[in-house]
């Protein structure tokens, strides 16, 4: 027994004390030393992800193409198309179409974003781009609840952090608030002598540039309400007097990949190069659009129209020798088809002489790695003419008027050099159309609509047409419209969410004012 024991005596210690070094090691034992954890992951891949996806998803471009021209860009009268599937020219439904941005933004920008707000909170080593993350949580949410009203806002994105994996739709009204606060605290904490941003595709990190973009933004934001909520809106106007972009090179523009990969590329351009059917002959630039330019001698028509660019429909090959000449720049009618039917088929239409005729957005619009417009500082200068004419801040309505159209025919160049229009081009164009403030919302609206149009931001044109009602674009007439032959006015909810987040779809589908359909109305929409 001694014999026994003097055995396993020291065969226990010695068990002991490896047990006890496994215990104390057991962390660093069990951890891939290849492994990055939250101590070593770097929350900057967060902001590049949630901005190059705000561009449109990598998935073809797919609610870039349904969303913003489709539907937004036909509906507001910058485009037409004679493609069936293109319904919004028609005022049609199709629910998948209309459904896109919803299901991309969700999961492609929002839960990026919010993931990022999340992980840097309160770690004052991350202050700016946690800051930078907010803004941008901001800009997203902006687009999405201005598309589709109240939305899942306070607790989306982050199922992760609080295992809630069916948000409430919340209020826009609420949404609202909250986007200006956020845009305002976020853009006040950054700092210049804090952390480097090293994942801001857009300025580089440079926190300056930031501070002016959060102010436009949260001018653009609160202009949004001037309808709905007069006192909220002239409270973050004031805010923003004086801190909002300065020129053309405070523009946040998303350059895309120089190699065009399938990733990065323009979204807009991937669609209207006819990637994915005929898009490029088959639409143009809407004759509304076109005409209001050649109507008034607009030196942008020479700019951003070409024809010939296309000579025939079974060809995605451009012709080098397009012409710019405005004097032959025509737009397409919207609300037209192939049908073979009198009054209804272009080719029977008293414009038509043939489709390589009309006019299609300049190539230097429309490059791979070309850029993605997000804010500017003409659409910033077109709302502080607005506010000034609306509620006496921030200045002359006059002064930000001709500011703002000026820098909308100069920031051309930042799409190709080709593109180029002078601050004189400018003047001599103001000169002949002078700021009336007795007409000046009309101009200024008109203008912005304009704007917004060459950006390919038609997302944002149609917002602004929604509060303003400028111009007064005529509906289209086409046999059995999902309108009545009236311009929508939001997209209805993915019929997904009846499914996946059954109650609050339930919910908030049945509180939509007008309906949860293409007439009805967001919350600012007055």
């Amino acid at each position: 027994m001694k014999t026994i024991i003097k055995l396993y005596v020291p065969l226990l210690l010695s068990g002991l004390a490896l047990i006890t070094s496994c215990t104390k090691d057991f962390e660093k034992i069990n951890t891939d030393p290849v492994s990055v954890g939250q101590e070593q992951y770097n929350p900057n891949y967060l902001l590049s992800t949630a901005q190059l996806n705000y561009t449109g998803s990598i998935d073809f471009a797919y609610e870039t193409w349904r969303g913003n021209l489709i539907y937004a860009a036909t509906m507001m009268q910058g485009m037409s198309s004679v493609i069936g599937y293109w319904a919004g020219d028609k005022y049609m439904l199709n629910e998948g179409y209309t459904a896109a941005y919803w299901e991309k933004a969700y999961p492609d920008q929002v839960k990026y974003a919010a993931d990022l707000v999340e992980f840097t909170k309160g770690k004052p080593q991350y202050n700016n781009v946690y800051q930078m993350g907010r803004i941008w949580k901001a800009l997203i949410f902006e687009r999405l609840t201005d598309l589709y009203g109240d939305v899942p806002y306070f607790d989306a994105g982050k199922g992760y952090y609080t295992a809630n994996l069916y948000p409430k739709y919340d209020a826009q009204q609420a949404i609202y608030a909250d986007l200006l606060k956020e845009v305002d605290e976020a853009g006040n904490a950054l700092n210049a002598g804090g952390d480097a941003v090293t994942g801001d595709l857009v300025y580089g990190g440079d926190v300056a540039k930031w501070k002016r973009f959060a102010s436009s933004l949260m001018l653009r934001m609160a202009m949004r309400l001037t309808k709905a909520d007069a006192a909220l809106a002239q409270t973050y106007i004031n805010k923003a007097v004086g801190k909002t972009m300065t020129g053309d090179g405070d523009n946040a523009i998303f350059k895309h990949d120089a190699n065009g990969g399938r990733v990065t590329q323009n979204r807009n351009a991937q669609v209207l190069l006819g990637d994915g059917g005929q898009e490029n002959y088959y639409t143009r630039w809407s004759s509304t659009f076109i005409n209001f330019l050649k109507t008034n001698n607009d030196p942008r028509l020479s700019k951003v129209a070409v024809t010939k660019l296309y000579l025939t429909d079974l060809t995605k090959d451009q012709n080098p020798a397009f012409i710019t000449s405005a004097a032959v720049q025509k737009g397409m009618p919207n609300g037209k088809d192939l049908s073979g039917i009198a009054g209804r088929d272009v080719r029977q239409d008293a414009s038509y002489t043939d489709f390589t005729d009309y006019s299609s957005p300049n190539p230097g619009m429309l490059k791979r790695n070309g850029s993605t417009f997000i804010l500017t500082y003409a659409e910033t200068e077109l709302l502080w003419a607005e506010a000034a004419q609306r509620y006496s801040i921030g200045g002359s309505a006059a002064t930000h008027y001709n500011a703002g159209v000026t820098s909308a025919m100069t920031f051309l160049s930042q799409y190709d050099a080709t593109m180029a229009l002078t601050a004189s081009d400018a003047n001599t164009y103001l000169t002949a159309h002078p700021y009336v403030a007795a007409n000046g919302l009309d101009m200024i609206a008109t203008q912005y609509w304009a704007h917004t149009i060459t950006m390919l931001d038609f997302y944002e044109a149609w917002s602004n047409w929604r509060r303003t009602g400028i111009p007064a674009l005529v509906p289209i007439v086409y046999p059995n419209t999902n309108t009545g032959g009236s311009i929508p006015r939001r997209f209805p909810y993915p019929l997904g969410e009846n499914v996946t987040n059954a109650a609050n779809y339930k919910a908030a589908s049945s509180s939509v004012p007008g309906g949860d359909k293409l007439v009805g109305k967001v919350w600012w929409d007055k």
